[in-house]
Order: C-alpha cells, then structure tokens, then sequence
C-alpha cells in the first residue's frame, strides 16, 4: 500500500506552501469578482471567506485519508474500492487534470489575444508553452516545485501595484452589508470554485513530501494566503468598480492595472500579462505532472513517455478552442467538475476510507 519514493526526490514540507498556493492563484484570478457579484452582488466578499472555511476542511479531510492509506489518491481508491474500480476512479483523475491543464492555458492565451496580440496563432504558443512544461516535468517534482516557489516570490511586487487605485476608490460601494440571501452568497462560493481549485492536487504528490506531517501547517496556511489575496483583490475591486460596470468586465482584475501610470512605462497590463505567464506556469506544469504520475501508477508507463503523449493531447485540445464561447464552456465545465470533486467526492471518499479502515480492523 504505501509508496516508496527515494529520499532525494522528495521537497521540504514549508514548500508545500508554494505548490498548494501556485495551483489556487492562478487564471481564476484574474476574473473571479464579476463571477460572486454576479450571484452576491458587493456581498461577494462573504463568499470568500465561506469558501475559505470549506477548504480549510476539505484539506484536514485529505490529509486524515492520505495518512490512513500512506499513499496517494491511487492507494487511497485501491483501498476503499478494491483494485479494478480503483483503477477506473482514478483514470477518472487523469482526464481532469489535462482538461485543467488546457484550460489554464487556453484561457491565457485568450488574455494574450485579446490584449496584446490579436493575430498570435493559438497552436504556435500552445507548443512552446508546453515544450517548456514537458521539459520542466523531465527534471523531475524537485524541479516543479522550484518553478512554484519562484513564481510565487518573482511577481509579487503586483499585489502592491493594485493599490494605485485606492484614490479612485468608493469604499461605500459595499454598503450596507448582507443586502443578499444566504442562498446567493452560497451561489456565490460555488461559484468561485475556479479560482480556488488545485489543492486536490495533495492527493497525487503527498508521497513526495519529506515528514508529511509536518506539512499540514503548511498547507492551511497557503490556503489561508490564497483567501486572503482573493479578498484583497475583492475588497478593492468592488470599491473601484460601480457594479454594474463590473458586470461589463471579463476580467476586472487586468482592467484595474489600466489606469497604472509610471513615467517609465504607459501600458503596465502589457507587464502584468506577461509576468503572468510566470504564474500560470507551474499550474500547467503540476497538473500535467499529477496526470502523468497517476498514468505512471495505473499503467506502469514511465514519465518519459507519458508526459509527451499527454502534452500532446492538451495541445490539441487547446488548438480546437476557436470561440469565446468554446472557452468559456471549458472553464464552467472544469469549474463544476472541480467543485463536486472537491467539495463532494472528497467527503464521500474521506467516509468511505473511515468505514473501510474500520471494517480492515475487524
């Protein structure tokens, strides 16, 4: 049942702050407040923080299920459900984590498209992007979790820059408080689940952290950074943005570095997007990692050969999302698939390994 993973493959538990926090902040952010002031209106904030609370849960869940079975997802299904089925759930994985991996991608060069280059053809950034993607997984998870740690620590000078719109701002905008239902603010959190997504991802590389247990401080606390960056940017969101204005807005968060004026630089959203890249890097980079560990587990393929072929999938899929409108059935369809993983099959899961392990016991 457990997993043995040579000492010199495995990361430091404080680093499993970086690989958790660089999964949930990544393209959801850019858009997430005009998606919970849909649903919430400028009680979206609220949302936030139940989500918050939803997630720190659904990680104690994860870790009490990985300590029983000493493994990850695949030791997990094998001992609940036995082999076969086992097999068949977490194949199940496989495809979401691709999927999650052309959608981040797709969805950025959309961004790019848009914003900066209306004539850059999709298929030609997609295989560069990915050359370096396959490239980084080659090197192994040590390798990864640096590239998370650096694109975590490189542009963090971006948080400060949002708050050049504080002069521009109207606060009362969000007053007064709890004008909506508490179904719409759970509508809301619902919702958001894009934005937070990417912890799941705990499942496949617990084995590779040195003393898991100590990494549970860590994990909550990236989760914990992760809310309170997306309130940050709500908080300031909302006050810049009268709401319906915001509604107008695909991805408000880009349209707030528009007025960033500096005497060395006119456009700063051209550095943000770019730097961007930065972020949404490791979030393909581990989700393809995550696919080709679990193919390497059920199948028995080594990742030299794994990682191309699922590469290769993803560039196709990313090359066939011509429309808006294809896009954006993409993210509400990774959206959903992620939200009832999450906060639905995880529960039933952490369940069923409790009943299992007693049910052993006897």
């Amino acid at each position: 049942m457990s997993m043995s993973i040579p000492e010199n493959k495995k990361v430091s538990p404080f680093l499993v702050f970086f690989i958790i926090n660089t999964m949930q902040f990544g393209i959801g952010v850019l858009g997430f407040q005009r998606i919970i002031a849909k649903y919430a209106g400028y009680d979206g904030w609220i949302s936030v923080i139940i989500t918050g609370i939803g997630i720190h849960i659904l990680l104690w869940m994860m870790y009490k299920m990985l300590k029983i079975v000493d493994g990850d997802i695949v030791s997990i299904h094998s001992f609940v459900f036995g082999k076969t089925i086992g097999k068949i759930l977490s194949a199940f994985f496989i495809i979401y984590f691709c999927l999650l991996t052309v959608m981040v991608l797709r969805t950025y060069i959309e961004i790019v498209q848009v914003w900066m280059f209306p004539t850059l053809e999709t298929f030609w950034f997609a295989l560069v992007f990915l050359a370096v993607v396959v490239y980084a997984n080659f090197g192994g998870f040590r390798t990864i979790t640096g590239i998370a740690f650096f694109s975590i620590v490189l542009p963090s000078y971006i948080l400060a820059i949002f708050l050049f719109t504080i002069p521009y701002s109207e606060f009362d905008n969000m007053l007064p408080i709890f004008e909506h239902s508490i179904k719409d603010i759970l509508t809301a959190s619902k919702n958001m689940s894009l934005t937070v997504i990417g912890f799941e991802t705990l499942l496949v590389f617990y084995p590779f952290i040195k003393e898991p247990e100590k990494s549970k401080k860590w994990g909550h606390l990236a989760i914990l950074y992760t809310i309170f960056l997306c309130l940050y940017l709500t908080v300031l969101t909302f006050a810049y943005f009268p709401e319906k204005q915001l509604q107008l807005n695909i991805w408000p968060t880009l349209t707030m570095w528009k007025i960033i004026a500096m005497p060395f630089v006119e456009r700063f959203e051209y550095i943000g997007i770019a730097n961007w890249c930065l972020v949404i890097l490791p979030n393909a980079c581990i989700s393809l990692w995550c696919a080709s560990h679990i193919a390497k587990r059920l199948f028995s393929f080594t990742v030299r050969k794994t990682v191309p072929i699922l590469a290769l999938l993803c560039l196709i899929g990313t090359s066939l999302l011509f429309t808006r409108t294809q896009i954006n059935f993409l993210s509400d369809l990774v959206s959903n698939v992620g939200f009832y993983l999450t906060f639905g099959y995880i529960p039933l899961l952490f369940i069923s390994t409790l009943i299992a392990k007693k049910v052993k016991k006897k």
